[in-house]
């Protein structure tokens, strides 16, 4: 018996053996809507000012975890999706600047990886479904590169953005440049176009689903991860496999940490929960924070007012959102608020709100900045930061309130927002044990009244979180989780 078994496997080893130069695929039609991977190459020539060269890009290789025969997660690279729009492994693709076309190489057909894993992408399929003039398999690769090098113009370089993507077979003299792709795609990246948009309000739309689905359940939990399980759950029943970001479910003290991510603590007797959660859509991030009581209802004046202010500050800084704005003047429009208000509660003293910012105390409690892009990373890339500052006066004037990542230098002015612009607005204020104990020892010591604010500790912290288009006329909220009011009124069970 053993004897036929092994027969007959090698038999059928033979058959499959004799089908591997078969080309066996599946390929489904399709109609969709095609991902604008032309026009994002056009666009990132313009931003090199190149009218010849050659644009590699490798897309994320399949690689096991270490140790393991399992695959890591795979997540496409952002910059290879820009020009590309394929969400699938072990691809790469060229752009001829001069004769603008794109190209798209594909694995090769692999039978074994087919029976196990699922056919791979086929030329037929991705030629239907990408916007590419081309698409080969991977095997021509070293060809095309050699029929491009035979024709180049002198000085047509090969634009990368890391050395180590170097195709290999390439002459040591070829001119390569690392340097100007990646500010051009970031250039080009800062600006959403229509397709993009779009991608962002359907992520937001299903997070607002998700945020929505945890309001009116949120009284049946007694963890976080209950909290955390949920919004996974709503996502994926809604076509959104995978999220922008680590979620945040941070109750009570928890919500002091801002990147708090281990979501296992009971609900017990926590005055809030701080919700940081956003699904992604076809590669593009949503990033929506909610913060709210668990009753429904606020369960002290502390809370309440802590909740209220960084209510205020949003409102006021979205209020202001425009083409042409300064993101920068809104960061510090929102410290402003934060000082006044905290003023009024008795957590600063002795000093004049002016006096309180450029001693650097806010920070104590609003440590991070106002808002980033958001796009294909849920901190997109751009020129610069929105935060960025003009040597000098800029870097005087906002210092105290900026946190280290915003103090890089920048020869030019802080960018103003463009039309197309998608950036959050995230106010917070934090009371978190560890950074007041280090303020004792700080010289802006004298303006924080630390029995007042060791009041708030219990709270965590507040954070609240929309993502806005910046438009022709002035903005749209893209986020469509519900907040303040009708917020609590879900909780509650009276919406």
């Amino acid at each position: 018996m053993r004897a036929n078994r092994g027969a007959k496997g090698a038999a059928a080893q033979d058959v499959i053996n004799s089908l591997d130069s078969y080309n066996i695929r599946v390929v489904t039609p399709t109609s969709c809507d095609k991902y604008p991977a032309k026009h994002h190459a056009r666009n990132v020539a313009r931003k090199l000012g190149a009218s010849t060269g050659l644009i590699f890009l490798s897309g994320q290789p399949t690689i096991n975890l270490r140790d393991s025969d399992q695959s890591r997660p795979f997540r496409q690279r952002r910059y290879f999706y820009y020009l590309s729009g394929v969400d699938e492994p072990d691809c790469s693709l060229t752009y001829d600047i001069e004769k603008d076309l794109l190209t798209l190489y594909v694995p090769d057909f692999d039978l074994h990886r087919a029976i196990w894993m699922g056919p791979t992408l086929s030329r037929e399929d991705a030629q239907d479904r990408y916007d590419v003039d081309h698409v080969r398999y991977h095997t021509s690769l070293k060809y095309e590169l050699q029929v491009w090098l035979d024709g180049r113009n002198q000085g047509s370089e090969l634009y990368l953005i890391h050395d180590s993507e170097k195709p290999e077979h390439l002459p040591k003299d070829l001119p390569v440049d690392l340097e100007q792709l990646g500010p051009a795609m970031d250039t080009a990246r800062g600006v959403k176009d229509e397709y993009e948009i779009r991608m962002i309000r359907q992520a937001n739309k299903v997070s607002g689903l998700a945020h929505r689905k945890i309001l009116e359940s949120i009284k049946t939990m007694s963890n976080e991860s209950q909290i955390e399980g949920s919004f996974l759950n709503t996502c994926i029943s809604n076509g959104a496999r995978n999220q922008a970001y680590q979620i945040i479910a941070a109750s009570g003290p928890n919500a002091a940490v801002l990147h708090y991510d281990r979501n296992n603590e009971t609900l017990d007797n926590k005055p809030l929960v701080c919700l940081d959660a956003g699904a992604e859509w076809d590669c593009y991030a949503s990033d929506v924070t909610r913060t709210f009581p668990l009753t429904g209802e606020w369960p002290s004046d502390y809370v309440r007012d802590i909740y209220k202010l960084v209510e205020r500050m949003q409102e006021e800084c979205i209020r202001l959102i425009r083409k042409g704005a300064r993101y920068l003047s809104l960061h510090d429009l929102a410290h402003d608020i934060a000082i006044e208000g905290l003023l009024a509660l008795g957590v600063f003293k002795n000093g004049t709100n002016l006096e309180i910012r450029q001693s650097g105390a806010s920070k104590v409690f609003f440590p991070h900045g106002l808002g980033h892009h958001v796009g294909l990373e849920v901190h997109d890339v751009s020129e610069r930061s929105i935060m960025a500052l003009h040597q000098g006066f800029d870097q005087l004037q906002y210092r105290p309130i900026l946190n280290s990542t915003c103090l890089s230098p920048c020869t030019l002015s802080a960018p103003l927002l463009e039309e197309g612009m998608v950036v959050t607005v995230e106010p917070g204020l934090y009371f978190s044990p560890l950074a007041m104990a280090n303020a004792r020892h700080q010289p802006y010591a004298k303006y924080i009244n630390f029995d007042v604010a060791e009041k708030y500790v219990h709270i965590g912290g507040v954070r609240i979180e929309d993502d806005i288009l910046v438009t022709a006329t002035g903005y749209e909220n893209l986020t469509t989780a519900p907040k303040g009011e009708e917020m609590l009124a879900i909780i509650r069970g009276s919406a």
